[in-house]
């Protein structure tokens, strides 16, 4: 990393603090705004695809009347501004505490892999949809009178714009496909998302190196963007499998690339208990109410009775 790029990561007030290591969910909020509303909040995400890193949300919301000022600052879709820019307009946003707020909710990769992986799961959708309603919730709860806002698209977008209006009724939504092109609010909410998931790539802390010597280098900095097809990241992730321990908790595990690659080069596990078939008997060893008891159960001297 290059010390201007050290530079904008470590001024990024939303993303971890350095040597800090990513390991649970978080919130981060900007200076409320104190001029009077309505207000316009915009939805936007960055981080729904790589395999790598957390899943990053952000709002960003100003007064109504505030608008036409707000259309000449230069927001757009991040994905179409250079990092350097992105850092610039990160700055714009919180130059008029005033007028103009932002927050964003980082979804860490465990908490991602945690949520598809149990049973039953919470997909990728879900998971997101419930960032976006935390941070409007708590946008109002800080005493912010929204009047609009604008989310860009999750799934099928009459449906959750439906859901959304029956949750926060008086609030007008409008859920649509590039939404961070067509409306400002939401590319500035885009542009708050995009730079705290970076910061949170190139700033990453590894928790498995917490207790290794410093200058011992064992995971290369290299990712790439973090998208599965990128040959950079793909690389990457095959130097940083250790075939027992699987890869470091920068890595979504529920994605199905990381399944293949540790069904290919890891080590198969196979699990064994080894008293397995004394318990499976134990269980037809009672008679009566007590048969299918467990062992436990015996020794304890637990009994079922016909009456409390």
């Amino acid at each position: 990393m290059s010390l201007a790029e050290q530079t904008v990561v470590e001024s990024i007030p939303s993303a971890p603090a350095k040597s800090t290591p990513l390991t649970e969910s978080y919130t981060y909020h900007g200076p409320t705004p104190t001029a009077s509303g309505p207000y316009i909040l915009g939805v936007d995400e960055a981080g729904r695809g790589p395999v790598l890193g957390p899943l990053v949300y952000g709002v960003a919301y100003c007064p109504i009347a505030w608008k036409p000022k707000l259309d000449k600052l230069g927001f757009a879709d991040s994905k179409t501004l250079t990092p350097s820019k992105r850092a610039e307009l990160l700055r714009v946003l919180s130059s008029d505490p005033e007028n103009l707020g932002w927050s964003v909710r980082v979804v860490s990769p465990q908490a991602i892999s945690r949520g598809m992986l149990k049973v039953p799961p919470t997909n990728l959708n879900k998971q997101s949809q419930d960032a976006t309603i935390l941070l409007i919730r708590e946008v109002l709860q800080r005493g912010i009178h929204l009047s609009e806002v604008y989310v860009d698209a999750l799934g099928t977008t009459t449906t959750y714009e439906t859901y959304l209006s029956s949750l926060f009724p008086g609030i007008q939504f409008t859920v649509t496909q590039k939404a961070d092109s067509k409306f400002k609010i939401v590319g500035a909410a885009s542009v708050a998302a995009k730079v705290t998931r970076d910061a949170c790539l190139e700033g990453w802390s590894f928790e498995e190196l917490q207790n290794i010597e410093a200058g011992e280098e064992v995971f290369s900095r290299e990712f790439g963007s973090g998208y599965p097809s990128d040959p950079k990241t793909q690389e990457w992730m095959k130097t940083a499998l250790h075939p027992t321990f699987g890869f470091p908790s920068l890595v979504r595990f529920s994605w199905t690339t990381v399944k293949v690659m540790l069904d290919k080069s890891a080590h198969p596990v196979k699990w064994i208990d080894d008293g397995q078939e004394s318990s499976v008997a134990a269980f037809g060893s009672g008679r009566g109410r007590d048969k299918d008891r467990n062992m436990v159960a015996k020794d304890l001297c637990l009994h079922s009775v016909d009456t409390l």
